[in-house]
């Protein structure tokens, strides 16, 4: 598909011609040579004179009261240098808010470091200073806690079972967050003359988003500038700038974070987290460096988790399979606090906001809820909850499907959004996809390659156990400020800004907002500079991940980088572009209409003569007093962007064959094809290997990883070997087709593309292995789908 081509030539900022354009083609990565060859630097990396490391006494128990915390042995244990518990610190509590009356949103604060009340195995208590990380280990040890234990509260039907202990006292019934939302009026009408309704209740495990790179942090004094330097593996370094300022008591002009490379983060690092406050408060009490880095079994007990869902769904339809209503509650269980700046309402509010998806559902109706258990707190995980609720919904067509006799692939066609910008029964207006076309071109991959025959002949021939699944979907991005506002958020995101700085050689300086933890963006926003004003690649720097000399941004997060920070990039390079253009035809004599810019500089438009990047910052720099009236020395601009409406949507087909072994109820994934559309896709390469990544997440979700807690609220998945992650083995070659709708809100024509691989693959997997087990009578509605679930399903068939 080809939606033309994107506004952006008609914005009135032209753009460099002469020669083959970046945008579009899938150039190397610049990172790669240095991550690949050994000389990244993350955070762990980093050594500075003096240095001393830290660790965190964490609660052995769920719930419980603080009764002694003693940590004189603690501070003998030789090479400690210090011990600081929440009263050495005095640390104020990280509290995230919503702008919603107290019935519906109540706010709880987190404490830095937890005072008399433990509410998860794993909180810090107390902070632990050594000379060396051994001796910080070791003083962990001496560190003397009692407790007296409370009844864990540990999943949600417990939590909101009448007289369960509340894991916050403000907190009633332990819900954070409880909104009904989008009762469309006569909707009970609606379901009682529906000619099929269908039902799906479903489960989704709590799972850790695992980046390769665990949390980690290093604070230190600078004397001479008089600011504490945080370095930081986060995704939002101006909100950690903001909470530690605030926490501290300090101007945020005297808080400097920096991100060094980053191995992953995947919405676990776009939250801010207790123990890089702590380190901050440690080194700025102690007046030297001060290193944390979060081994593993923190890192799976102790971080944020997300995920944990419970759906109990309903969908009416009429006879010709046409969907005429959803009727939805979910239930997110968030774990023991709202993470700032996103709070407790993130899975649920996303839930219940985006759930009739790609489908034109007439009537809705939704109650979502937040509650607190004594788990560790959740944050933001690829998707945020659209696999589950793509799940969920993917399945309720399967079944109407198979209630009213129709193909499943006919009926997604019936209920396919196909006409645009089309506003749904949830007042959010999607602009042009190709959900149709994606569809149509999936299932045709399928079929030319033969696997439908494939699979009716292996069960007919061999009794082997083949099938065939697909999930619809659309993906989100871009967020603004006007959508996130709508979640009645008290911290706002939305926005980036952009500064491109061009120096006397005529290279160029490119800074962003957003943050790069493998996305690629040295090389994408690059693409989009250069494009913009005639550079080669290797002549655009990216500078990203220093709240000193960005001047503000929101991170990376919600596929918001290419869609947002992209748009701000271009946006800069345009404006810097005129200049060029303005210095230029001063220089001919001629009126700035006559002059373009081009390849390597700055053309006449009668083909008179050229200037190139470096004459022009020579007069801007060196001979300022050739400047026309007006214009001031240098070449710098800055620009802003930000998405006034819904955002833009992506979307997808991923449509999988598997084979379920009956004999041991394992799942191996035979096909998986991927169908997408991002609409302008800055570099091809980077987006499938976006796909392919968040793939692997969905596919490790539907299949293998949750994190589990016995019946006091201990975590049972504390190393690899109880938290079943997926391998190269069981990640199967995933074939991608692209498709291209540009996006009119944007200045690139891009959407976002770091979530929809994640977004897809559970539906589609599940799918899959229904269709599998369709001769035996076994039909599974939860994740993740472990060959014991299988196993004892079909035992009880």
């Amino acid at each position: 598909m080809n939606g033309g081509n994107h506004g952006g030539n008609e914005s009135g900022h032209p753009r460099a011609g002469d020669g083959a354009r970046l945008v579009g083609t899938s150039a190397r990565r610049r990172e790669d040579p240095r991550l690949l060859t050994g000389r990244g630097s993350f955070t762990d990396d980093l050594r500075l004179p003096g240095m001393l490391f830290a660790q965190f006494v964490r609660a052995t128990i769920a719930s419980g009261i603080v009764t002694s915390l003693d940590l004189s042995a603690v501070r003998e244990v030789p090479g400690v240098v210090a011990a600081f518990d929440a009263e050495d610190l005095a640390l104020g509590d990280i509290t995230a808010r919503l702008g919603r009356p107290a019935e519906e949103f109540v706010p709880t604060g987190m404490p830095v470091l937890a005072g008399e009340r433990v509410r998860f195995a794993g909180e810090p208590l107390a902070v632990v200073i050594a000379r060396d990380p051994y001796a910080a280990e070791d003083g962990l040890e001496a560190a003397k806690v009692t407790y007296d234990a409370r009844t864990a509260v540990v999943d949600d039907a417990q939590a909101l079972a009448p007289g369960a202990p509340l894991v916050h006292e403000e907190a009633a019934a332990n819900t954070l967050l409880d909104v009904s939302m989008f009762a469309s009026a006569g909707i009970d009408e609606v379901f009682d003359e529906a000619a099929c309704v269908v039902h799906v209740e479903t489960r989704t495990g709590r799972q850790n988003a695992l980046p390769l790179e665990t949390r980690g942090a290093v604070a230190a004094w600078d004397d001479r500038e008089q600011q504490l330097v945080v370095r930081t593996s986060t995704q939002v370094p101006h909100q950690v700038r903001t909470v530690a300022a605030r926490c501290l008591g300090l101007d945020e002009r005297a808080v400097r974070v920096l991100v060094p490379d980053m191995g992953g983060g995947f919405g676990l690092k776009c939250v801010v987290g207790r123990e890089e406050i702590a380190v901050a408060a440690a080194a700025l009490r102690l007046g030297r460096p001060v290193k944390w880095t979060e081994d593993r079994k923190d890192a799976l007990t102790a971080s944020f988790l997300a995920r944990e869902q419970h759906y109990d769904v309903r969908a009416a339809f009429d006879a010709e399979g046409r969907i005429l209503g959803l009727d939805a509650d979910i239930v997110c269980d968030m774990g023991a606090y709202s993470c700032y700046p996103f709070t407790a309402g993130i899975e649920p509010l996303m839930a219940s906001a985006e759930m009739p998806g790609v489908y034109k559902v007439p009537s809705y109706r939704v109650r979502a809820r937040a509650v607190t258990t004594n788990k560790a707190p959740s944050a933001p995980y690829r998707g945020v909850s659209r696999p589950q609720y793509v799940m969920v919904v993917e399945r309720l067509f399967e079944r109407a499907a198979r209630e009213l006799g129709m193909d499943p692939v006919e009926i997604r066609r019936r209920n396919l959004i196909t006409d645009f910008p089309y506003t749904g029964v949830n007042n959010v207006t999607y602009d042009p996809g190709s959900y149709l076309e994606s569809l149509d071109l999936c299932e045709r991959t399928l079929r030319e390659e033969g696997w439908y025959e494939r699979r009716d002949a292996a069960f007919a021939a061999e009794g082997r156990h083949l099938g065939i699944g697909y999930s619809c979907f659309s993906e989100r991005t871009g967020y603004g400020s006007t959508a996130f506002a709508q979640r009645k958020m008290e911290v706002v995101p939305g926005f980036d800004i952009s500064e491109v700085r061009m120096d006397t050689t005529g290279a160029l300086t490119v800074t962003t907002g957003t943050m790069s933890h493998g996305q690629s963006h040295e090389t994408t926003m690059a693409q989009i500079a250069a494009d913009e004003l005639g550079l080669e690649l290797a002549r655009v720097r990216v500078h990203q991940g220093d709240t000193e000399r960005i001047t503000y941004g929101w991170g990376t997060f919600a596929s918001r980088s290419i869609a947002v920070g992209g748009s701000a990039v271009r946006l800069a390079a345009a404006k810097l572009g005129e200049k060029l253009r303005l210095i230029a035809a001063a220089h001919w004599g001629l009126a700035p209409d006559q002059v373009e810019l081009a390849r390597g500089g700055v053309r006449r438009a009668d083909g008179g003569g050229r200037m190139s990047h470096r004459e022009i910052a020579d007069i801007a720099y060196l001979k300022a007093h050739l400047l026309p009236k007006g214009v001031e020395p240098g070449l710098a601009a800055t620009a802003s962007f930000d998405v006034f409406n819904d955002g833009t949507f992506s979307n997808a087909t991923h449509g999988v064959v598997v084979e379920v072994h009956e004999g041991t109820g394992q799942v191996e994934i035979l096909r998986y094809v991927c169908v997408e559309d991002c609409g302008v896709a800055i570099n091809p390469q980077v987006v499938e290997g976006q796909c392919r990544g968040g793939i692997a997440q969905g596919i490790a979700g539907a299949l293998f990883e949750q994190v589990t807690y016995d019946a006091q609220g201990e975590p049972s998945a504390t190393s690899f070997m109880d938290y079943k992650v997926p391998t190269a083995l069981e990640i199967p070659d995933i074939g991608i087709q692209h498709l291209e709708t540009p996006c009119a809100f944007t200045e690139t024509g891009a959407k976002g593309a770091g979530e929809g691989g994640t977004i897809g693959a559970p539906a589609a997997v599940l799918n899959a292995v229904n269709d599998a087990l369709r001769p035996t009578g076994v039909e599974l509605d939860n994740t993740p789908i472990t060959p014991e679930t299988v196993a004892s399903a079909l035992e009880h068939a």
